[in-house]
């Protein structure tokens, strides 16, 4: 809440409210604020703007209601339907919510089959499988991480932005470690990394610093690379499992 309202006097410092007061120990959100003034008539839009912000909620809440309906009774279609319907969950215009679910379920897939050597001795090495994780509830905004990968330990963001700010905020939560974009685009890898860079040379004057945040970002997945690795992980037979593995993780309580 103080975060919000000092946000808010930083682009607003003329205005005497703030969004957020508090009350005791309960917080309300300045109604001031809610006040709009038409042919000299003052009207206050606090109930409707509730009304508006229940019936998102609502229809964001029945949608994923509906995936997990969908998950569930994924067992009794046929391959085919199955497959246009997580085809249509990897679109740019999906919610950002099930296109988390639906890239970490695709990867975990994509990555499940690659094994790596690994040990101290050449003579004594270990035989693992990638595993991917995710590190949190979806859409948590909680500041984490999505998903790592053991034993590689690489990180994964899932983003639906091509905003600067944005991802060197990520590359600076993990102290500039590199990390893997998934990106809710259907940009090629080369032209969201150009974007980027431009927006980084524009916010930054010293190219070295530019060229140190970039480093950081591994790989960039976008949308037809997930699609490729969807069908990839069906060619292996993962299909129904990767839709069972989801269904058990996610909820709609989550929401």
């Amino acid at each position: 809440n103080h975060r919000m309202n000092e946000e808010f006097k930083k682009y607003f410092p003329s205005c005497e409210h703030v969004p957020i007061v508090r009350t005791g120990n309960r917080y309300w959100f300045n109604e001031h604020l809610l006040k709009v003034a038409i042919d000299n008539t003052q009207y206050n839009i606090a109930t409707i703007t509730i009304q508006i912000i229940d019936a998102y909620i609502g229809a964001k809440k029945n949608a994923f209601e509906k995936f997990i309906e969908f998950c569930e009774s994924v067992q009794k279609l046929s391959e085919e339907k199955v497959v246009d319907f997580i085809k249509g969950l990897l679109e740019p215009t999906v919610d950002a919510r099930i296109f988390e679910i639906v890239s970490y379920s695709v990867l975990k897939y994509h990555y499940h089959n690659q094994t790596i050597y690994w040990g101290f001795e050449l003579d004594d090495l270990t035989q693992e499988r990638l595993i991917l994780y995710k590190t949190g509830r979806t859409n948590a905004n909680d500041g984490g991480i999505d998903f790592v990968m053991k034993p590689l330990g690489r990180f994964f963001q899932v983003t639906e932005t091509v905003d600067v700010k944005k991802y060197f905020l990520d590359i600076d939560k993990i102290q500039r470690f590199p990390i893997t974009f998934v990106i809710k685009s259907s940009d090629s890898a080369e032209v969201i990394l150009e974007r980027i860079r431009e927006q980084a040379e524009q916010q930054y004057s010293v190219r070295a610093v530019v060229s140190k945040y970039m480093a950081c970002i591994e790989e960039i997945i976008n949308v037809p690379i997930l699609l490729d690795d969807f069908r990839a992980a069906i060619q292996s037979g993962f299909l129904h499992t990767m839709v069972r593995t989801e269904t058990m993780r996610q909820s709609p309580h989550n929401f």
